[in-house]
């Protein structure tokens, strides 16, 4: 089935309000049977356009949107938005022409500290905080909800070696917040549009190396 209107639904019912449909706002907003939407979240869960629950039914993520906190809060001008991780949270006042400027605030996993941005469309925000990224890309679609939540701002390295010692996990990637707002920016380049082509991470090396990231992690020699 053609599932673009579907998934232009979902995306821009969380654009606008902060969160994802039901199924039976999907069906009043496309005129599909409730079977019918079910079939088409299924298949966009299995093209990696959505996550669904368990149950097939919740919408959890429809990056860079998320339905359940994992993390971040983002403010635009009159919405508030979960983000699905670093990554998707430094892309909102990209991808939203309404909203070029967020507050993005969150915790340190290591230390407990809040930290917070105004983060534009425009340039990276000041700050001196490393983002980490526990899983590497070829994998981040393995369990999706673990990749977003292990993809987090931390104060500084010490903060990160904190983290892993308490948690017994292995060192990922880590990058200053520049190189985390240059990743960001175009990489949901098109989402809210009809005819969005999704862009897929295992083949994203060229993008990946324009935003500065390097080695074997995001798919580049080396």
């Amino acid at each position: 089935m053609d599932t673009e209107q579907l998934r232009l639904a979902v995306y821009r019912s969380f654009a606008t309000t902060g969160r994802p449909p039901s199924r039976s706002e999907l069906a009043r907003t496309t005129g599909l049977p409730i079977a019918a939407v079910d079939a088409g979240l299924q298949a966009l869960h299995e093209e990696h356009h959505l996550a669904l629950d368990s149950s097939g039914e919740r919408i959890l993520m429809a990056h860079p949107f998320a339905s359940i906190p994992l993390g971040f809060s983002v403010m635009g001008q009159r919405t508030l938005w979960w983000g699905g991780c670093a990554w998707d949270s430094f892309a909102l006042p990209h991808l939203l022409p309404d909203d070029p400027q967020v507050l993005v605030a969150t915790n340190c996993p290591g230390c407990g500290a809040a930290l917070a941005w105004t983060v534009t469309n425009q340039a990276p925000p000041p700050g001196d905080q490393v983002a980490h990224f526990l899983t590497p890309v070829a994998r981040m679609w393995d369990d999706v909800v673990r990749t977003c939540s292990h993809q987090r701002i931390f104060c500084n390295e010490q903060c990160v070696d904190t983290w892993r010692s308490r948690t017994a996990e292995p060192l990922g990637y880590v990058m200053d917040l520049t190189t985390l707002w240059r990743l960001a920016s175009g990489w949901y380049d098109g989402r809210l549009d009809q005819g969005y082509v999704r862009r897929e991470p295992k083949t994203a090396a060229a993008y990946f190396a324009q935003a500065g990231l390097t080695g074997p992690f995001w798919g580049l020699p080396g």
